[in-house]
């Protein structure tokens, strides 16, 4: 902490100022704080893991411990994998350079992505249908670019410039590493560059696709190829292993209509390009060294990175991101205990309860649509720690001698998992992150809470801590959590999972106006020079903070210490309840990282999640005695309070 400044003028400082000016991120990291502390914890933790399991040679064939060792020793010997250069990719690069005409290039696109070498083009994925639930459906999404946002390409500003510039070089640089001409290469550069340009401007952006209405848009197969002929899908779908199908969901039609026209106006020779570009940025981190070290030099300067992440992170992420469920089963029995579970299920039902008293509360809400929200409350599903039902990853081969094969087998088992569900029952017992993983969410067409073992642990959670701290870090997530249930988004879809309006409308236009002021509070706070906070694109976080915290607080005040004014190391349990919450979003971010994450990350920075929910809270003021005149307080009236 640093007690020298007024809790009311800068609550950030006081509570972490200390530790702020002691941590600064370090040279392999783009930001630090509590989330990065216990992430790294996390890693090393799989790390250990990996290390004994990939040392066991007599692990029996086929057993978890076997797969997860073959998988991380083969993606740790750097030898091996810089003897090959890039013969992994060769015949990739050589069947594209064959290819004539532009249904070989569309059979292409096909080819890459069942095969799990790259998505060129546009997004594809299989997942529930937001209007029919209990159906998986096809589902395509813009897409084809590299650069994190259509904005880097579409604004001439110097920060935008440099990214071009650098994606340019990256190109470029990869393009030569297989022996092109530096010449040819830069034309390359140029080529990829245009036709990702006319991509980004075609996709629309990051605040309008947070709009789960004007994202859905349900064709048949049939009409949607009539709409972008040359995009024959009932030809498409089949070489992408979709067979059986008559409907498909599309988020946004005129980028695939933009695309359609794009497809006869460029070149077939440019389209090869692109496709081999493709390849190469999918293989780099996973092909030699001097690959790798290109894609690190072009991340650098989007990010600000120092230096680049160590081998044994960088596998040990992949080895998580890829056969998750298989390194997750060594995790848990090593750091996930049965009494924190209990103690979680524990937390869980009293922030559902707290919340249900809030909704009873609200003064703007009529009765009949609380009952709904109710309802929705009560519908949640909560999962704890790790999957019931772990994947088994069958049929997924891997070699301890054969790293780069190892990754493309697992894109190809994955595609074909994917797929396969198609035309059966929705899979409740499956999960959207791994268990090391340090994050939770919350999924609208499930109506479920899902929070990893990762998270379960300080400064979030410690079942030896008392309730101020526990209710101010996890009570606060899970609130979070279940806040989006009722954000501006996540309130569009019902207890059942399903896009439908459950609101009268003046309960809605009500909500809507206490969201546009939410939005309003978070615009005006500035991160960089000119930067500010993007408040609608940040808006389903902040108001999951805002009735997080709320509803944590009223969790808090049933629990014993809640009820006393018994201070420890000085503070009330009120003051520690704060602290806690603030001493969760404490963290440093490089200048670089922190203009991208603007444009692409709907959390606000840190700072202003310390501070924005609980200058809307009267707790808050009386806790720390924050008066008219101190920076951060708001006149009651101004208040805002949604959940």
């Amino acid at each position: 902490m640093d007690t020298s400044v007024k809790p009311g003028d800068d609550f950030y400082t006081y509570a972490s100022g200390a530790w702020i000016r002691s941590n600064p991120v370090p040279a392999k990291e783009t930001r630090w704080g509590s989330f990065n502390l216990l992430r790294d914890f996390n890693i090393n933790a799989v790390k250990t893991i990996l290390a004994e399991s990939a040392a066991n040679t007599s692990a029996p064939a086929g057993s978890v411990e076997k797969r997860v060792g073959d998988f991380y020793a083969a993606a740790m010997d750097s030898a091996a994998i810089d003897k090959l250069g890039y013969t992994p990719i060769k015949p990739d690069l050589e069947r594209i350079s064959k290819i004539t005409d532009l249904n070989g290039v569309l059979q292409e696109v096909a080819y890459l992505r069942t095969t799990g070498a790259s998505a060129p083009m546009f997004g594809f994925y299989v997942g529930q249908d937001r209007k029919n639930v209990e159906n998986m459906v096809p589902q395509l999404s813009q897409g084809g670019t590299t650069l994190p946002d259509r904005d880097y390409y579409l604004k001439n500003d110097a920060r935008s410039l440099k990214s071009q510039e650098a994606l340019k070089n990256y190109i470029t640089t990869l393009f030569t590493l297989t022996g092109v001409p530096e010449a040819t290469a830069q034309q390359h550069a140029e080529t990829v560059f245009s036709i990702e340009q006319k991509l980004a401007e075609a996709q629309m952006a990051r605040v309008e696709m947070r709009d789960p209405y004007k994202t859905y848009n349900k064709f048949s197969v049939a009409d949607l190829s009539k709409q972008t002929p040359n995009l024959n899908w009932s030809q498409l779908l089949p070489k992408m292993k979709v067979t059986g199908q008559d409907t498909i969901l599309v988020n946004s039609p005129a980028f695939f209509q933009a695309l359609n026209t794009q497809l006869t106006a460029t070149p077939v020779a440019d389209w090869k390009t692109y496709l081999q570009w493709n390849v190469l940025k999918s293989a780099a981190p996973y092909l030699s060294s001097d690959f790798a070290a290109a894609n690190f030099a072009y991340s650098q300067v989007l990010t600000g990175q120092k230096v680049q992440t160590p081998r044994w992170q960088r596998m040990s992420s992949l080895t998580d991101n890829t056969i998750g469920e298989l390194l997750g089963q060594l995790y848990v029995q090593k750091h996930f205990k049965p009494e924190a579970k209990a103690r979680m299920d524990e937390l869980i039902a009293n922030l559902i309860k707290a919340y249900e008293i809030r909704i009873n509360k609200l003064d703007w809400m009529s009765p009949e649509t609380k009952e709904k929200a109710l309802a929705k409350l009560h519908a949640f599903t909560p999962k704890v720690g790790y999957p019931t039902k772990w994947k088994t990853y069958d049929g997924l081969s891997i070699n301890r001698g054969t790293f780069f094969q190892n990754v493309r087998n697992a894109g190809q088992w994955g595609y074909t998992d994917m797929v396969n569900q198609l035309g059966k029952p929705v899979d409740r017992t499956k999960w959207g992150m791994t268990p090391p993983t340090v994050n939770a969410y919350y999924s609208p067409v499930m109506n479920e809470i899902v929070f990893p073992a990762g998270i379960l642990q300080f400064p979030f959670f410690d079942p030896n801590a008392d309730d101020a701290v526990n209710y101010g870090g996890i009570g606060a997530v899970i609130g979070h959590e279940i806040s989006h249930g009722f954000d501006d988004s996540g309130s569009q879809y019902d207890k059942d999972g399903t896009l439908r309006n459950w609101w009268t409308a003046e309960d809605r236009a009500k909500f809507q106006e206490k969201a546009k002021a939410l939005q309003e509070q978070y615009d005006a706070y500035t991160v960089l020079d000119t930067i500010h906070v993007n408040g609608k694109l940040t808006l389903g976080e902040n108001i999951g903070d805002l009735g997080g915290l709320a509803s944590a607080y009223e969790a808090f005040k049933m629990t014993k210490q809640g009820k006393s004014k018994k201070k420890i190391d000085g503070f009330t349990p009120d003051q520690r309840f704060f602290l806690s919450w603030a001493q969760v979003w404490r963290g440093n971010v490089l200048p670089e990282t922190a203009a991208q994450m603007i444009l692409t990350d709907t959390h606000s920075p840190g700072e202003y999640r310390t501070i924005g929910a609980p200058v809307n809270m009267d707790a808050w003021y009386e806790a720390f005695n924050v008066k008219p005149g101190d920076k951060l307080y708001k006149k009651p009236e101004d208040r805002i309070r949604i959940w």
